[in-house]
């Protein structure tokens, strides 16, 4: 007699089909987790929205802030959340370090300036020039520069130098400008004294947090500018394939004086 025989592969039932999309969701659900993760306590992107820190970042550029190299706060964390203060495994950024950070009144707002004077340290600026413990920085004069953001402003580019040897290239935009003149302040316990590279574009310490920045609580801080991986002019991107014309590939990969 013959016997009837059945395929050995079964047809996959409603059961199965619920099984792959959960598994579908929980491997979308973990992917997201580890990108928060690594976002949060790694690397974190930032788009450089203002010209407060040309000739060396300009608006358009597409940064990597290392979170790790200042230690970690609410500040570190997505939506400012209300934690208790203090940094974990946290340490002071050096002078001259390029640092985004969580604006001091408005913590939505995220900012990038150069930091100018540490806990202690006592800054002045006589004529525009910068004196940190009555020493002043180094400078340099470049010669004319253009303001990409303004191309009509006249700026001269000037090479300044920290007392470490560290040199960046800033804009100045001529004599008896507001911001040129600041009397002597000692910076207080817990705080930084910030500067944008352009000097007469740059809302930063030079004025109170209703204006500028003030006293950057250190809290506060983000982490430290690393390296430009791209950029566009305004409009542009990676992901819109018609406007790669308008990218800055000589930007590309640029380490962060």
């Amino acid at each position: 007699m013959s016997q009837t025989t059945q395929a050995d592969a079964s047809v996959p039932g409603p059961t199965s089909a619920i099984a792959e999309l959960l598994d579908l969701l929980r491997t979308i659900g973990v992917s997201l987790v580890l990108a928060v993760v690594f976002q949060t306590a790694v690397f974190q992107p930032y788009t450089i929205p203002s010209a407060s820190m040309e000739p060396g970042l300009l608006v358009g550029d597409y940064l990597v802030v290392s979170k790790s190299a200042y230690g970690w706060s609410r500040a570190s964390l997505p939506f400012h959340p209300p934690l208790p203060p203090g940094r974990l495994f946290g340490r002071l950024p050096e002078r001259g370090d390029v640092v985004v950070f969580r604006h001091p009144t408005r913590p939505q707002e995220t900012w990038i300036k150069r930091v100018i004077g540490l806990p202690g340290d006592r800054v002045e600026l006589v004529d525009g020039v910068i004196r940190v413990n009555d020493r002043p920085l180094a400078r340099r004069p470049l010669g004319p520069g253009l303001d990409v953001d303004q191309p009509t402003r006249a700026v001269m580019r000037v090479e300044e130098r920290q007392a470490d040897g560290r040199r960046y290239v800033t804009f100045e935009g001529g004599p008896d400008l507001a911001g040129d003149d600041r009397p002597p302040v000692t910076v207080p316990a817990g705080r930084l004294f910030v500067m944008g590279d352009h000097r007469d574009n740059s809302l930063d310490s030079r004025w109170g947090p209703e204006v500028g920045v003030g006293m950057l609580p250190v809290d506060h801080l983000i982490g430290e500018a690393e390296l430009v991986v791209a950029s566009w002019q305004p409009g542009a991107a990676l992901w819109k394939p018609w406007t790669w014309p308008r990218l800055r590939p000589g930007r590309f990969l640029q380490p962060i004086d």
